[in-house]
Parts: C-alpha cells; structure tokens; sequence
C-alpha cells in the first residue's frame, strides 16, 4: 500500500460511514413540449430539495424554457431533450414559459 492510499483510507472509511456525506441523486421530475404546450403546466415538487428537471421537446421547432423566478433560461433544440437542475426552494408558485411561444407555451412549478 502506497504512502497515499495510507494516507486516505482512514478518510474514504468515514466518508463510507458517516451517514449524508453521500448525497443521493436528485428526484427527476419530466416536463414535455408538445404543440407549444408544456405538459403537464402544473408540476408539482418538494420544498428544501434539490430536482433534476427533464424537459422533452417533442416539437420539431426549438423552445426556450424561461422562468424569472427560477433564475432558468435554456434553449432545448426540436426533438430533443435538456435537464435543468432547481432548487432547493421554500413552498410557493414558480411560473415558467416558453420564450418563443409566450401565449400557449406557459406553465408553473408549485413547491410544497
């Protein structure tokens, strides 16, 4: 065993140990873009935890996902996907929509 390895195991025995030092993978949620429509326009998450959001775009034009109050903006090409990572967010209401189909293209992400 090298003077490295010595050096590191007492802390990887820990780490391995110690209950919350190894985070687990973020909750997916999926959101769709289909006719300049998200489906579904409502999605609901937990409060205080951090979510991987995957976001299909079934259309064959791009669409920007936009929220001001998510702080997101991210253009997902026609018949493609993105994921967005939000959170950790305190109970509420964050509407999103879609950049370039502002009037159909709306939704909101409700925190509890």
């Amino acid at each position: 065993m090298s003077v490295f390895q010595q050096r590191i195991l007492p802390f990887a025995l820990l780490a391995l140990a110690t209950p919350g030092l190894a985070q687990a993978a973020p909750p997916v949620f999926e959101i769709e873009i289909r006719d300049h429509l998200f489906y579904p326009a409502e999605l609901v998450i937990p409060a205080d935890t951090k979510v991987k959001l995957l976001v299909r775009n079934l259309d064959p034009t791009p669409e920007e996902f936009e929220s001001y109050e998510l702080n997101r903006e991210k253009v997902i090409a026609g018949d493609s996907q993105a994921v967005i990572f939000i959170g950790p967010l305190p109970a509420g209401v964050y509407p999103f929509f879609g950049e370039f189909n502002p009037k159909t293209a709306q939704g909101r992400i409700l925190v509890e």
